[in-house]
């Protein structure tokens, strides 16, 4: 009789199990589940979508000879600006305003920001790293003019739901790279351009600093001083490092 018991106990634990399993799935299995994906819209544009969270990084639409889309198109919860050139900052007081995306800049941008109506603001400087809804963001130095009195141009290593992505901003190559490195990047999006940044034998010296699972060239072929054939790059990184480039065009989106 009590062996009967025990096994009735057993299978009416084993029957509750899987119901609850059922009725309320392991919200992390979902996340794993959900594709991540990274948008290009041409320069240094680029959009990070997770189920609903969108993430939008220096969001020049108007002007972007690309013509990919219109700021009016751009729904996000968090716009990331580097620095203030207008390559960059872009349309974020616009989208920021309608949208009530939070601003991730350094303080000097939000500042400015601020002052063009933007409530929804979050001030960093190079070197911190704060947590956010999707994982972290760290502010790394850019070696490149700022676009606004007092400040510096940034780069940000992003943690957007597991995938580990440096965006290097517009910068020159430099040394601590290789620190930067060492977040065990996924994704390293450089700048090849050249002129105002860095160009492609530099940015190749940074693939070797920097050590990521894969490499998106940036900022190139706006106009005629960054006009670059991003297959050069390709090539260079890949026979000596033996890390893949992708190269995306305006309007393409890979999954992470």
């Amino acid at each position: 009789m009590l062996k009967k018991l025990a096994l009735f106990a057993v299978v009416l634990c084993l029957t509750l199990g899987v119901s609850l399993a059922q009725a309320a799935p392991d919200p992390l299995f979902n996340w794993a589940k959900t594709p991540t994906t990274l948008t290009f819209y041409g320069q240094s544009t680029f959009v990070l979508t997770h189920g609903e969270t969108r993430l939008i990084i220096d969001p020049w639409l108007t002007g972007n000879p690309w013509k990919v889309a219109s700021a009016d198109d751009i729904d996000v919860q968090y716009i990331l600006v580097s620095h203030a050139h207008g390559d960059h900052i872009g349309d974020a007081a616009g989208i920021a305003k309608r949208t009530g995306a939070k601003v991730i800049s350094t303080s000097e941008i939000t500042r400015m920001l601020a002052g063009q109506g933007v409530t929804n603001l979050h001030p960093m400087s190079i070197g911190g790293k704060w947590n956010f809804e999707f994982g972290w963001v760290k502010m790394t130095n850019a070696i490149h003019g700022s676009g606004v009195a007092g400040g510096q141009a940034a780069g940000f290593i992003i943690n957007f739901y597991g995938k580990v992505i440096y965006f290097a901003g517009d910068t020159a190559l430099f040394g601590d790279m290789a620190y930067i490195g060492k977040a065990n990047l996924d994704y390293a999006l450089l700048p090849i351009g050249d002129n105002y940044t860095m160009g492609p034998e530099d940015a190749t010296e940074a693939v070797g600093l920097l050590k990521p699972k894969k490499v998106i060239p940036i900022h190139y072929n706006t106009n005629p001083l960054t006009k670059q054939n991003p297959q050069d790059f390709k090539k260079m990184v890949e026979s000596r490092y033996n890390i893949p480039v992708l190269i995306m065009n305006p309007g393409a989106s890979i999954t992470l």
